[in-house]
């Protein structure tokens, strides 16, 4: 991918730093590849469906949800409304991204498509530094991390003499990991909360829809905390 020159460092090394940037992450999101690889051959999928699902949904937890969505048979608009759901929460990411170092028109477009969470992640707790050599690197070395690891995953399950029980719950593993970090303060517990809450009237009123109905009711009501929140200036400060 081509990005206008930066000033200071040489590509070279600026893409050498992008790729060092995304070591610590990368080493999670390989076997959580693995796994998404795994699972794609043992619902019944074509082996293709992994990697054309990590260049058309560059979303880990999305392609989890995917591999169940369509082995389910479900239909094209929920899982469009499920996937708008699922992946709003990038829309805030760009506000605080430094998209602004990337110029070329073609490599700004694939610096947005790549935006996930690890990759904000380290732009968040780096705030400063970066250039668009070492930050499309970041992202490019993030996606070649996700797309091995599936195929990786596709060629384990290619030689296993059978399934592998229980890995349907990688997913859920990988919800459960994050709601645990997002509850460590206190400030949080009204969001599980909300969840809670949202979870159990989706299996009451939506019996037939719960994920979507659930993640619809949950985004609902946090918006209605946040403006609760913003109304009584109880916003925590940045």
């Amino acid at each position: 991918m081509h990005a206008e020159h930066d000033a200071g460092e040489s590509p070279r090394s600026e893409m050498l730093a992008g790729v060092r940037a995304s070591l610590a992450a990368g080493l999670g999101m390989y076997p959580l590849g693995v796994a998404f690889g795994l699972l794609v051959v043992q619902a019944g999928l074509p082996w293709w469906m992994a990697p054309a699902l990590s260049l058309a949904a560059f979303a880990g937890s999305l392609e989890l949800l995917l591999v169940g969505l369509i082995s389910a048979g479900t239909s094209l608009a929920a899982i469009a409304v499920t996937t708008l759901v699922v992946n709003f929460r990038h829309v805030f990411y760009a506000f605080s991204f430094p998209l602004h170092v990337v110029r070329h028109p073609v490599a700004r477009a694939y610096s947005v498509y790549a935006l996930i969470d690890e990759a904000y992640a380290m732009t968040a707790v780096r705030r400063h530094g970066w250039t668009s050599w070492r930050l499309l690197a970041m992202q490019v070395s993030f996606q070649a991390y996700w797309v091995g690891g599936g195929l990786t995953g596709v060629a384990v399950a290619a030689v296993l003499p059978g399934p592998i029980e229980g890995l349907e719950f990688a997913l859920c593993a990988l919800f459960i990991t994050l709601t645990l970090d997002a509850g460590r303060t206190r400030r949080e517990v009204p969001s599980l909360v909300l969840a809670g809450l949202a979870f159990t009237a989706a299996v009451v009123v939506f019996p037939g829809s719960v994920l979507l109905a659930g993640l619809v009711l949950f985004v609902a009501a946090l918006v209605v905390r946040y403006l609760r929140a913003r109304r009584h200036g109880a916003l925590p400060h940045a």
